[in-house]
């Protein structure tokens, strides 16, 4: 038998989902034993679950083709077959909420890719670079949910990954404003120019509810926990727009700082190429070696030429100048499905298990 944990995957057969098996085919810790998504996709393999819309571009693993699919709902049974989950459901948020509470409270952890618990004041929305003491909540989570193994947590939307990394960086230097526009790829809509032809030379400036997970997200993952629940901090203040653009993979953030002790160039380049924090000490199996890079080159970082940086896991920094309004003003770009969806969720279910917070069951 296997001593790898054993895994489940709640939406499998979406885009997420479908990254998720990707990324976990030959996992060293963990292995995917079974797969769910809503009652038309259940009692089917996991190939005919899939077919005609299998959206990565590398094949379905041979390990996860011919799992039969189950339905989500069923959360007992489940349960009883996994160490813990993903979840990349796709339902209400209310529906979101319950059935991941449902899987904790049946003893199963839940990593979640999804939004719905993200400012549930108990569950830790977690970049493990940055702030995986958040994930000391868990223990009065449990305690509000009476269990002992059973818990969520969850990862940041996939829009704050190309500029959260550098404030946190750049905490030294207290910044204070941040002005921010993001220019996002397709894919975190869950879409490919197939299914979306009118987004080929075409931009949209409104991604529905984005703008307030962008300026307000980055303020819990900064944050502190005071009488069990993690109360977000009270900056820098951020002010966003988000756009949707013609690009499949990677979100381009451009980005205005101010900060209350003025570093030099210099430093904050420096800050930058050498950020390494636990994941990097701990040599997780998705956590990459360099977690930001600073590029030299005034055209950089591009999408084409840059989002895989480090298996799409790294985030990459550019064009770092004075500003005439700001102190300084920078180019970010990091891969939204990778580091920004079930890459990052991988990433913090590793230190979930290196910290003792998932174990076999």
């Amino acid at each position: 038998m296997s001593d790898k944990l054993k895994v489940g995957i709640l939406g499998a057969t979406g885009m997420v989902g479908q990254r998720f098996n990707t990324l976990l085919d030959n996992h060293p810790w963990f292995e995917v034993t079974t797969l769910a998504a809503s009652k038309s996709s259940a009692g089917k393999t996991y190939e005919e679950a899939v077919k005609g819309r299998w959206k990565m571009d590398t094949p379905i693993p041979e390990a996860v083709k011919n799992i039969v699919v189950k339905d989500v709902a069923d959360v007992e049974d489940i349960a009883k077959e996994v160490d813990f989950v993903f979840s990349a459901v796709n339902m209400s948020k209310e529906e979101i909420k319950a059935i991941e509470e449902a899987y904790a409270k049946a003893e199963t952890p839940v990593v979640s890719n999804n939004s719905a618990h993200r400012w549930t004041p108990d569950v830790p929305m977690v970049i493990p670079e940055i702030n995986p003491e958040h994930y000391a909540v868990i223990e009065d989570q449990r305690k509000r949910l009476g269990t002992k193994k059973g818990f969520i947590a969850v990862k940041p939307n996939c829009s704050i990954q190309s500029y959260t990394p550098c404030l946190a960086a750049w905490k030294e230097f207290e910044p204070t404003k941040v002005v921010v526009s993001t220019y996002q790829a397709i894919s975190g809509a869950g879409k490919t120019f197939k299914e979306w032809p009118e987004m080929v030379g075409n931009i949209i400036p409104l991604i529905s509810g984005e703008e307030e997970k962008s300026e307000q997200e980055p303020l819990k993952v900064f944050g502190h926990i005071e009488n069990g629940k993690i109360v977000k901090a009270e900056g820098p203040i951020i002010s966003a727009q988000c756009i949707r653009v013609p690009v499949l993979n990677g979100h381009t953030a451009t980005v205005s700082i101010s900060f209350n002790k003025k570093p030099t160039k210099e430093e904050l380049i420096d800050r930058l190429n050498n950020f390494k924090e636990q994941p990097q000490e701990f040599k997780l199996p998705h956590a990459p070696e360099h977690f930001i890079r600073y590029m030299e080159e005034e055209n950089r970082p591009q999408v084409t030429l840059d989002v895989d940086y480090e298996g799409g896991m790294g985030v990459s920094i550019g064009r770092l100048r004075e500003d005439n309004i700001f102190d300084y003003k920078f180019v970010g770009l990091s891969h939204n499905t990778l580091r920004g969806a079930a890459g990052g969720a991988v990433e913090s279910a590793e230190m979930l298990t290196k910290l003792g917070y998932i174990t076999k069951k």
